[in-house]
């Protein structure tokens, strides 16, 4: 795709994005729906599912890329995803929550404190695995990449409990924050035929998770394509152009969850999508054969550094629940923007000088 003309290469790009955005809807749509009609929020196994189908273009860009060998790609997009999924809650504050409290202020629950933790958890691996040895790798497997898989599903583990025997008042949930119970949005439309059969559901499914796979490698040979036509490194770019294209359906499916009044399943989306995309390093290195972590740029442990940064902050937020709005967000939404815009021109700075 290198030989293509910028304009071409473009174009394909956006044309990829624009499926993920489209495919990435009905997909999330359709998850909603055989979560509710089969029950599979209610099981480990469900969580694991929700959670793979709705990273689809990073497990498809992760794929992809380590089976080109283009590992600094892989990992930038991981990495930058994550920080940016993180920026898509000061969207959903912004457009979601006009009028009323800010949105930490009304998703407040500690069930969502423990996701945070998860994150720093597993981000916390991903930095001490970076400087582990290229060679400690057996069985296509690396110490960080299974402790990472580990971290990620005890988090599953605990936040699951946390929703039914926490042994706090109302179950950990904040006074005067969100009434309805998590995912009661969904719930509403399923028991209420606004939404297809179990079978279409199933088929639609099918076609958009197939539809987003494919567009998500598109999306990662154009991109490195992009980037060697415009002079930008491949880290960089997946980073950030390529971290935002495939944050679109999260931004779309949040926004609708927030104005349906699910303020706790709009964060949960993002801190649990953010939560397993570093388990998708095990993938990498079970494709590659190499392990990916030890490989890391100073780019990457910068960025994983600042997407620990933004998560403790709406941590906070959640604990403190900040109720004034300033610029039509929280306080803490106000923070994290301008953290991570310092912090992408900072990024820019540590790849100009490694």
């Amino acid at each position: 795709m290198e030989s293509l003309p910028l304009t071409v290469v473009l174009l394909i790009f956006t044309g990829a994005a624009a499926a993920i955005w489209v495919a990435g809807i009905h997909l999330s749509r359709q998850t909603d729906v055989l979560d509710v009609r089969m029950h599979l929020g209610s099981a480990l196994g469900g969580l694991i599912l929700l959670a793979v189908a709705t990273n689809l273009p990073e497990i498809a860009i992760t794929v992809s890329a380590a089976s080109s060998g283009n590992i600094g790609v892989a990992v930038g997009n991981i990495l930058g995803g994550i920080a940016i999924q993180t920026v898509v809650l000061v969207i959903l504050d912004l457009f979601g929550t006009k009028g009323a409290a800010p949105l930490s202020y009304q998703a407040a629950s500690l069930s969502l404190v423990i996701e945070a933790i998860t994150v720093v958890g597993v981000l916390g691996v991903v930095i001490a695995g970076s400087q582990m040895p290229g060679s400690l790798v057996a069985f296509r497997l690396t110490p960080a990449a299974v402790l990472i898989t580990l971290i990620w599903g005890l988090g599953l583990v605990l936040v699951k409990r946390s929703q039914k025997s926490l042994p706090w008042q109302e179950q950990g949930h904040a006074p005067d924050s969100q009434a309805k119970p998590r995912g009661h949005a969904k719930a509403h439309a399923a028991k209420n035929g606004t939404t297809p059969s179990t079978a279409r559901s199933i088929t639609i499914f099918v076609i958009a998770a197939a539809v987003t796979l494919a567009a998500g490698v598109l999306l990662e040979r154009s991109g490195d394509a992009i980037a060697g036509h415009i002079g930008l490194s491949g880290v960089l770019f997946g980073a950030t152009f390529l971290a935002l294209a495939t944050s679109l359906p999260e931004i779309s499916t949040g926004l609708a969850s927030v104005k349906q009044g699910d303020y706790k399943l709009a964060f949960s989306d993002i801190f649990g999508g953010n939560a397993f995309l570093p388990v998708l390093f095990l993938v990498a290195v079970l494709i590659s054969g190499k392990p990916v972590l030890p490989q890391a740029h100073a780019t990457d442990i910068y960025l994983t550094a600042l997407a620990i940064l933004l998560t403790l902050t709406y941590m906070l937020g959640l604990i403190f629940r900040p109720r004034r709005k300033i610029l039509g967000m929280g306080t803490d939404s106000l923070i994290v923007l301008i953290l991570y815009l310092l912090g992408i021109g900072g990024l820019f700075a540590v790849a100009s000088t490694a």
